[in-house]
């Protein structure tokens, strides 16, 4: 079977004996808030059909498919689902620079899973840095194994969820649908309003902004 036509499976998975976990980022590019990482086992044995057939890089569902297939995937935790989500804050962010803060959002959430992998499977070119577990790159990897999808649809919803909530409190920035990124709605209310503590004082386009405060 072709992972690339017929969307992700197990393939990746099945090369080892025991439990493989994904692991994937999100909120590398946004000018603010966290970035969030997902790690995530799945038991093909256990995992319940309709989550097999759904699962796909988070970028290519809608919000409404994502929202649903994170819901399934929590509530089939520990029955066939085990997953954490992780963050590195803006601070983390700023001190040890975006990939040395993503690094250490996926440690962080290979640690706290409750089921120790034998393997981990990393979405993209570079594993991260300290990491002991046998493991394999996969670029691409949210379209190829099913356990780095569920780990993007799981990262992607939290974060989003997460960016929503900030834009209640911070709302001329537009956070609930652009989640941080640098769309020009976002870089106009920086310029009119200025950063918020939520903004990455590394990042160019907030850096000069704080340095005026």
């Amino acid at each position: 079977m072709s992972c690339e036509k017929n969307g992700p499976d197990f393939s990746h998975e099945s090369e080892w004996a025991g439990p493989v976990a994904g692991v994937d980022e999100v909120g590398r590019g946004p000018l603010a808030g966290p970035v969030l990482a997902a790690a995530a086992i799945l038991d093909p044995h256990r995992l319940p059909d309709e989550l097999v057939g759904g699962l796909r890089d988070s970028k290519k569902l809608t919000a409404a498919k994502r929202e649903s297939l994170a819901a399934g995937l929590l509530a089939a935790q520990g029955a066939g689902v085990w997953a954490v989500i992780a963050a590195a804050s803006v601070a983390e962010i700023d001190a040890y620079n975006i990939l040395g803060a993503t690094h250490l959002a996926m440690r962080r959430a290979l640690d706290r899973l409750p089921l120790r992998p034998v393997a981990v499977l990393i979405d993209g070119n570079r594993p991260p840095k300290g990491l002991t577990l046998p493991h394999r790159c996969l670029v691409g990897g949210d379209d190829r194994s099913l356990s780095i999808a569920a780990a993007s649809i799981l990262a992607k919803v939290t974060r989003d969820r997460l960016m929503a909530r900030l834009a209640t409190r911070y709302p001329a920035y537009g956070w609930e649908k652009n989640a941080g990124y640098p769309v020009p709605a976002h870089r106009a209310a920086l310029l009119a309003v200025g950063p918020t503590r939520h903004h990455r004082r590394s990042f160019g386009g907030v850096r000069d902004l704080f340095n005026t405060l």
